[in-house]
């Protein structure tokens, strides 16, 4: 009783992968994100391949909740008719994110389907990896999708990769409201 406490160390902001062919990558993110909300820390998420229009459960539970997610990707783009129309939307997001990052005004940003448009060699994972460097100490970033390329695995500081054992579309069955989207 009434010893000096020691000072509180400051956070490490760390950089988090969610990978692999298996299914929860985004759905880690958004718990992360909904856990953190739940602590009073301010957070959104940016997804680069969800569509403006994207409506998803995730959609309409961050807005009843006042949490912020973005979405500026052209669907799903391995069957996309206009390649580059989704490249540009691709730098376009990435300069929002970077933005949002270097604000300083969130404590966790999650950029989520991020990869895809790394591992298409859409951005510079060297660019995007440098931004990081600069991003503010108390700014985690939550960075999700498939095939993450391995000098992101190499800098970030939690990798965690998604395996698919078993998938209820291998059975016949189709995606379903509050499971996978």
């Amino acid at each position: 009783m009434g010893e000096d406490r020691p000072a509180k160390e400051p956070r490490k902001s760390l950089v988090i992968v969610n990978t692999g062919n298996g299914k929860g990558k985004t759905t880690a993110a958004l718990g992360v994100l909904f856990r953190a909300w739940g602590r009073g820390l301010h957070v959104c998420m940016l997804q680069f391949i969800k569509s403006t229009t994207s409506n998803y459960g995730e959609n309409r539970a961050a807005e009843k909740m006042g949490i912020e997610i973005i979405s500026l990707g052209g669907g799903f783009t391995w069957l996309s008719k206009d390649i580059e129309k989704d490249k540009a939307l691709a730098r376009e997001l990435w300069e929002t994110c970077k933005a949002k990052i270097a604000s300083g005004d969130y404590d966790i940003v999650a950029l989520d389907e991020f990869t895809y448009p790394l591992a298409y060699g859409w951005l510079p994972v060297s660019d995007v990896i440098d931004f990081l460097k600069t991003r503010p100490k108390r700014t985690h970033v939550i960075i999700t999708g498939r095939d993450a390329p391995q000098e992101l695995i190499d800098y970030a500081d939690l990798v965690t990769e998604m395996r698919e054992v078993k998938h209820p579309f291998q059975q016949g069955i189709k995606a379903q409201p509050g499971i996978e989207f």
